[in-house]
C-alpha cells in the first residue's frame, strides 16, 4: 500500500487508499466514504451525527437489501436497527438516534487509518466531543465537487459489492469471474449465478484513473475518456497463456486510443516493461486484501517472485509466436 501511495499521493489518491487497502470487518466505511462525498458536494461545514446518519444509513439500507451479511462479527445492534429499519419496525427518527449513539463508534475513529498508521490528508475532522459533528475539510470539498467525484464513488460502490458478496456467499476462489460480454465480475452460489460489480469500478482506483499504457486521464463513466476494459495478453493469443485469459491478472483498462486507435495494442505482445507494471497492479490488489486475492494467488502464484515468473513465462510464449511486441507512448508522469 506504500508503494501505491509513493507514486502521487493525492488527496484523491489518498481517499482511493483509505477504501481500498484497509482490512474489512465491517462495512461502515464504505458507506461513511459515500455520505461524506454527499454532505460534501452540498457544501456542509459542520455536520452533526444526527444530519450524517441520515445518508450513511441509507446507503447501508440499501446494500442489506443487496447482501444481508454487512460485517463479519455475529451480531450488530446497529445493523439489526437498520434491517428493522428496511423492514418498518424501526421509524427514521429511532434509526437516527440508535445511529447516533451505535453507528459511528469506531468507524468515524478508523476512517483516515491505513495499515498502522493514519494517511497524511484529512478529510473531516472529528469535533463529535465539542461540537456533536465533523467538519468537512476543504480537501474533502474539492474532491466532491472535482472531475474525479463520480469515479471515487463508483469505485467504493465497486469495492463494497466485492467485499460484501465475498461475505455473503463465502466466496473462494473458484467463484468471481470476469464476463467478458458484460464486463463485470460475477459471482456463483450453489443455484445461480450474479452480478456483483462493474470491472471497471473495481480495476479503476488501482490505476489512479489513469489508462494502464499510456497515463491519459480516463474515467468510468460514459463518455469520450470512458475507459476500455483489456486484455494485457491478447484474448487472440489466450490458447498459449498458462492460466485463464480471462482472469483480473489480465484484465486493465486503457483508453480508447491505445486499446482500438491506429497506433493501438490490438492483439499484439506487450513490452516487458508492461509486463513489469502490470506485475505491480497485481501486486496492489493482492496486498489490498482485494476479495479476488485468492483468485489471482491461485492463478499466478502464491509468492511475489512466482507472480513475477508466471507473467515472465507467458511474455516469452507469446513473444515466440509474434516476435514483435507494442508499447505505448506515454502521456504523462508513470502513475502507478
Amino acid at each position: 500500500m506504500m508503494q501505491f501511495l509513493a507514486v502521487q499521493p493525492s488527496s484523491q489518491n489518498q481517499f482511493r487508499a483509505l477504501m481500498l487497502f484497509g482490512r474489512n470487518v465491517a462495512s461502515y466505511k464504505f458507506a461513511l466514504a459515500k455520505a461524506l462525498l454527499e454532505v460534501a458536494r452540498d457544501g456542509a461545514d459542520l455536520v452533526s451525527l444526527e444530519k450524517l446518519a441520515d445518508p450513511y444509513t441509507r446507503h447501508l439500507r440499501t446494500h442489506l437489501t443487496l447482501a444481508s451479511k454487512q460485517g463479519t462479527s455475529r451480531s450488530s445492534r446497529f445493523l439489526e436497527a437498520c434491517k428493522g429499519a428496511n423492514a418498518g419496525t424501526v421509524t427514521d427518527d429511532e434509526l437516527r438516534s440508535i445511529t447516533v449513539s451505535l453507528g459511528f463508534n469506531n468507524v468515524i475513529d478508523a476512517f483516515h487509518r491505513l495499515g498502522a498508521h493514519d494517511v497524511g490528508q484529512r478529510f473531516f475532522l472529528d469535533e463529535r466531543a465539542a461540537a456533536g459533528g465533523i467538519r468537512i475539510t476543504n480537501e474533502l470539498r474539492h474532491l466532491a465537487h472535482g472531475p474525479a467525484a463520480a469515479d471515487l464513488g463508483s469505485e467504493t460502490e465497486a469495492r463494497w459489492r466485492l467485499v460484501e458478496t465475498a461475505w455473503e456467499l463465502g466466496v473462494t476462489r473458484s467463484l468471481i469471474t470476469y464476463n467478458d460480454e458484460t464486463q463485470a465480475f460475477t459471482a456463483a452460489d450453489s443455484s445461480r449465478r450474479i452480478t456483483v460489480t462493474s470491472a471497471r469500478a473495481a480495476l479503476n482506483g488501482y490505476q489512479k484513473g489513469y489508462c494502464f499504457y499510456c497515463f491519459t486521464p480516463v474515467t468510468i463513466e460514459p463518455g469520450q475518456l470512458a475507459a476500455d476494459v483489456d486484455h494485457v495478453f491478447p484474448w487472440a493469443l489466450r490458447l498459449l497463456l498458462t492460466g485463464n485469459p480471462n482472469g483480473v491478472w489480465n484484465l486493465v483498462l486503457a483508453c480508447r486510443g491505445c486499446n482500438r486507435g491506429a497506433n493501438g495494442k490490438f492483439d499484439c505482445v506487450p513490452a516487458l516493461d508492461l509486463v513489469a507494471r502490470l506485475h505491480r497492479r497485481n501486486e496492489f490488489l493482492i496486498t489490498s486484501h482485494h476479495p479476488l486475492r485468492e483468485t489471482l494467488m491461485a492463478q499466478t502464484g502464491a509468492a511475489p517472485a512466482l507472480r513475477a515468473a508466471f507473467l515472465q513465462d507467458n511474455y516469452r510464449a507469446t513473444k515466440l509466436a509474434r516476435i514483435t511486441e507494442w508499447n505505448a507512448v506515454s502521456r504523462n508522469d508513470e502513475a502507478f
